[in-house]
């Protein structure tokens, strides 16, 4: 593998003006007062591509989430935001997409740096995708409408008028992960926003440059004090604080399932409302007739794109046995060149893991699959040097209870599987997993590809394509892979409370 790394501070390559913002402490966001923690205490972000320091941030925790609640229920009830009018309220989102746009190379130069992403990469995906979430929801600002209600079971029901009316949940708590910082913050804060609720967002302690680096582009855009608040702070304890605490009606997490039991542990106690988008152990399934070539490239973005951090990775490739040899070289073929290094160099193609934790729980997962019997037939080792890198990796001759197939690693890493029939025993195999994020296809017989994607328990099937997103289009997973949607119009009813009214008009 040829690794562009550096010993030098990556910060070097960014803008002066970017340095010195990243050379001030960064406070956390609360009552749209930049303020520290009232603890004092402060933590260190690392750069996974180097492992030096790179800023040091708040680290907030019970006390600072509790201020922020408050702020964001008084917010909610006194301040201006409950009483804006929906057009109004649809201007300030959409304008928070402009400034996303006008951001866009510093907002991309902070994702890279914080995740490891590489820069090209967040400036043409993670920072648009962002502008076009605030975007898309800021139209739905004009349209939460409720419905007139015929009553049918009364002897007269013309004497009473019953409809329903859409109002927000109320303070939201959100959770967010590391391997997409500012589209999950997007993601979450956008039709929170668009539906009136008040916010606490939690960064995830591993990034939480860009989602501070958001919360002045929100003030920027008009956003009210209070309307928004961003604590950065580790899982056990802002985390938890947040998911536990009375005064949040609706907690939205974004992150492993293992996390998300913990989530729905916290929130029971005052049977507060939970949606969850979770882990994924995706099947990708090539059938024989397929486009081979469109099949190999688009399965080998389908696993290693973002270094294979996605939830919704196409790590189990399933492959007709006729075509097997010839998808499984194609694949690896691919790997063996991705270039990985630094993500502010242009010559990068993959940065690293996110911290040396995933580094170390990637690698875990490598031994482990090697040690049972799985064969590399490339990758399988993380180079040796500075940085949180892993090869790019393909495995085969696994079996189906070892733990590289059964569990998430959240890495690149691929294990391939033949079939020999499209049939119910395929199905089954491909359906076998605790998750039900996402699923892809690949076949010239459109009608036997959808027959498949029918049969796949997942929230995302791709046929002929993988990773396709777009605002407009629900994300989510069926069985342990979470709980509601997010994006489309289905998120909507995360965030709303639907009232019914009925009078006597006679």
């Amino acid at each position: 593998m040829n690794i562009h790394t550096t010993s030098t501070s990556t910060l070097e390559r960014v803008p002066a003006e970017l340095r010195k913002w990243l050379s001030v402490p960064r406070p956390m966001l609360i009552n749209g007062k930049w303020v520290q923690a009232k603890s004092g205490k402060v933590f260190d972000v690392i750069d996974p591509a180097t492992e030096m320091h790179l800023a040091t941030v708040a680290e907030g925790d019970a006390a600072d989430i509790d201020e922020a609640v408050r702020a964001a229920r008084n917010a909610l009830d006194n301040g201006p935001w409950g009483r804006m009018s929906p057009s109004a309220r649809g201007r300030i989102v959409h304008k928070i997409g402009d400034l996303i746009l006008k951001y866009l190379d510093e907002l991309a130069q902070l994702e890279s740096l914080d995740n490891g992403k590489p820069f090209a990469v967040a400036r043409v995906a993670d920072v648009p995708l962002s502008a076009d979430i605030f975007h898309y929801m800021s139209g739905w600002a004009t349209k939460l409408e409720g419905k007139h209600i015929p009553i049918s079971n009364l002897v007269s029901p013309g004497q009473y008028l019953s409809f329903t009316r859409l109002e927000p949940v109320g303070v939201v708590g959100q959770i967010i992960p590391w391997n997409f910082p500012l589209l999950m913050a997007a993601w979450k804060l956008a039709p929170a926003l668009a539906t009136g609720c008040t916010v606490v967002l939690k960064v995830a302690e591993e990034t939480p440059l860009s989602g501070l680096r958001l919360g002045e582009i929100l003030q920027e855009a008009g956003v009210p004090d209070g309307v928004v608040n961003i604590v950065p702070g580790f899982g056990e304890t802002a985390g938890a604080a947040l998911a536990s605490h009375p005064g949040v009606a609706k907690v939205a997490f974004t992150g492993s399932t293992d996390v998300g039991r913990l989530i729905v542990q916290a929130a029971s106690r005052d049977l507060r409302k939970v949606s969850l988008e979770l882990g994924g152990k995706s099947p990708n399934i090539i059938l024989d007739d397929a486009d081979i070539e469109a099949a190999i490239a688009g399965s080998t973005a389908g696993i290693f794109f973002n270094h294979g951090q996605c939830c919704n990775a196409g790590s189990r490739l399933f492959v007709q046995e006729k075509v097997f040899d010839k998808v499984v070289s194609g694949i690896a073929a691919n790997a063996a060149k991705i270039k990985l290094g630094v993500g502010m160099d242009a010559a990068t193609e993959m940065g690293p893991m996110v911290s040396d934790v995933q580094h170390g729980r990637v690698k875990g997962y490598l031994k482990c699959g090697l040690e049972e019997g799985a064969r590399a037939v490339t990758g399988g080792s993380a180079p040796d040097g500075k940085g949180y890198f892993v090869n790019p990796t393909v495995l085969v001759d696994t079996k189906p209870d070892m733990k590289v197939v059964r569990e998430e690693i959240f890495g690149p890493v691929l294990v391939a599987i033949p079939f020999k029939e499209v049939d119910e025993k395929l199905i089954a195999t491909a359906n076998d997993t605790i998750y039900g994020l996402a699923a892809g296809v690949w076949s010239r017989d459109i009608a036997k590809a959808n027959q498949l994607a029918n049969a796949l328990k997942a929230g995302s099937v791709w046929v002929n394509c993988y990773h396709v997103f777009d605002a407009a289009l629900p994300f989510g997973g069926y069985k342990q892979s979470g709980w509601g949607r997010e994006m489309g119009q289905a998120v909507l009813s995360n965030y709303l409370e639907a009232k019914a009214i009925t009078s006597r008009i006679a």
